[in-house]
């Protein structure tokens, strides 16, 4: 069920590199007790090889990798317990475990006030639910928005692009290729850029000016197969803002 493709993407792993990661996550209880000798191994490789790879996934060796992966890892087996009492509630809290209303208050001034140009939706897959939700959103409140997803010609965005005054994109991931190259384009013509994904550090999060990290529960699901309230928190994001917005009003 644990999906790697996230994990790996953008960062130049080889086939023996991604082999030794499906290892350390399917042996994640007592890899650390193997340590990286024993894992080079059995996977017929160098220790060398191991510690690269720690380092290409952008951690400082093996145990830090580990450390870092540890509650993705976690997380996920969890959720395929399928233990219904366990599952998580949804508060107004969780929004601001990683959020502030500055963050709030900055999408009010740099998105929501624009007068004269377009809002930019963009997302894919199962965020473009959202996204569409965010739209709906947007238009009943008058104002100019555009909307795209993956599907869409590349040419909605830059046919548009010197009208637009924001982009705002959401990756449950952070590291949708797609997504990324609309932020490239956007900040070279110096436009607004917000994003929502998921708590841990991410491309997507790190290239934008304003960052809003929604708590996922199955980091490592990059299929949304499993029970996750992502979503539903997303959707309690958008509102906690316009909420913020017509307290202002």
């Amino acid at each position: 069920m644990i999906d790697i493709s996230k994990i790996t993407q953008g960062k130049n792993l080889t086939e023996i590199d991604e082999q030794v990661l499906n290892y350390i996550i399917s042996n994640f209880d007592n890899v650390l007790q193997k340590g990286v000798r024993q894992i080079a191994e059995e996977n017929y490789t160098s220790a060398a090889t191991v510690i690269r790879l720690s380092k290409k996934l952008g951690y400082t060796g093996f145990v830090d990798m580990y450390y870092n992966l540890l509650p993705q890892v976690k997380s996920t087996e969890y959720q395929q317990t399928g233990v219904v009492e366990n599952f998580p509630d949804i508060t107004s809290q969780d929004f601001f475990k990683y959020n502030t209303m500055d963050d709030a208050e900055q999408f009010i001034e740099r998105v929501l006030n624009l007068n004269q140009n377009y809002i930019f939706i963009y997302a894919t897959g199962f965020s473009g639910i959202a996204a569409e939700y965010l739209y709906k959103k947007l238009l009943v409140l008058g104002k100019k928005t555009i909307l795209a997803s993956g599907t869409d010609s590349v040419g909605v965005f830059e046919n548009n692009i010197e009208d637009i005054g924001a982009l705002v994109v959401i990756s449950k991931s952070g590291e949708t290729q797609q997504v990324i190259d609309k932020l490239n384009a956007a900040r070279e013509h110096n436009i607004t850029t917000v994003s929502f994904t998921k708590e841990i550090s991410n491309r997507v999060g790190n290239l934008s000016d304003l960052n809003f990290k929604i708590v996922d529960n199955s980091k490592l699901d990059d299929r949304n197969m499993l029970p996750n309230i992502f979503f539903p928190r997303l959707l309690m994001a958008f509102e906690m803002i316009m909420k913020t917005y017509f307290d202002r009003l």
